[in-house]
């Protein structure tokens, strides 16, 4: 936000030594024969960095991030370590496990948009243009048709084919589908450390040891079950294969 008032401060009140300047070459543009609009290098540049202050949420609404860190966030909270992995250690786990699932993506962005715009065989708008294709095939895949049609009933919008999904729809539709997803799959989680809780609290129960806690006991069995079961290699292997089912 303080760069934005900043950059509007300077558009909207410029210094005085500048006052006698016939325009200002922010706002300049040139029309091409075909009738397309290019802006000037700052507009492009000022563009690029508003897109730059959006991308910590893009990474988080537009990709893999949020089911994975829900997931990893349930795991550790089913097996009791409440700072054992330390939550930069999952955001890290998850970012990085975010750029791999997304590798097909992001590369194809880069070859479709990002290539062709450095070479200058197009411009950024059609740039920008191409680059919503790979993301918004990837977010339709993992949107649930249930969710899709309750957000466009809501918006009183009919949806055509995946193509003509309006981003302000398929965002939230996105979400919602990938919250339900992460759920599930912490659910299913969830429920081999509830058992050994469920069974270790019985047994103190049963011998009469009301006052010690259950989790205190229960909480090396459930580490020895997730090493053996190799855990870790499980968990990161299903989150990564549930985006190509």
């Amino acid at each position: 936000m303080k760069l934005f008032f900043l950059v509007a401060g300077i558009l909207l009140f410029p210094a005085t030594g500048y006052a006698a300047d016939p325009g200002i070459p922010a706002f300049s543009l040139t029309t091409e024969p075909d009738g397309s609009q290019t802006y000037t290098l700052t507009i492009q540049i000022l563009i690029l960095m508003t897109l730059i202050t959006l991308l910590p949420a893009g990474l988080m609404m537009l990709t893999a991030f949020t089911r994975i860190i829900i997931v990893l966030s349930i795991l550790r909270q089913a097996i009791g370590l409440m700072q054992a992995p330390s939550s930069q250690v999952l955001i890290g786990l998850a970012l990085f496990l975010t750029f791999f699932i997304m590798a097909p993506v992001f590369e194809k962005i880069y070859d479709d948009a990002v290539l062709p715009y450095i070479d200058e065989k197009i411009e950024m708008p059609q740039a920008l243009e191409k680059a919503q294709g790979p993301i918004r095939e990837f977010m339709v895949a993992q949107t649930r048709e249930v969710d899709l049609n309750m957000f466009a009933d809501i918006a009183g919008k009919k949806i055509e084919s995946p193509e003509t999904i309006p981003f302000s729809l398929l965002v939230p539709s996105f979400i919602t589908s990938e919250l339900k997803t992460a759920f599930q799959i912490g659910f299913l989680i969830y429920i081999p450390f509830l058992v050994i809780d469920l069974v270790v609290a019985s047994v103190l129960m049963a011998m009469g040891m009301m006052m010690l806690s259950p989790m205190m006991i229960s909480l090396p069995f459930k580490i020895m079950l997730f090493v053996l079961v190799d855990g870790w290699s499980l968990i990161m292997g299903t989150l990564a294969s549930s985006f190509y089912v």
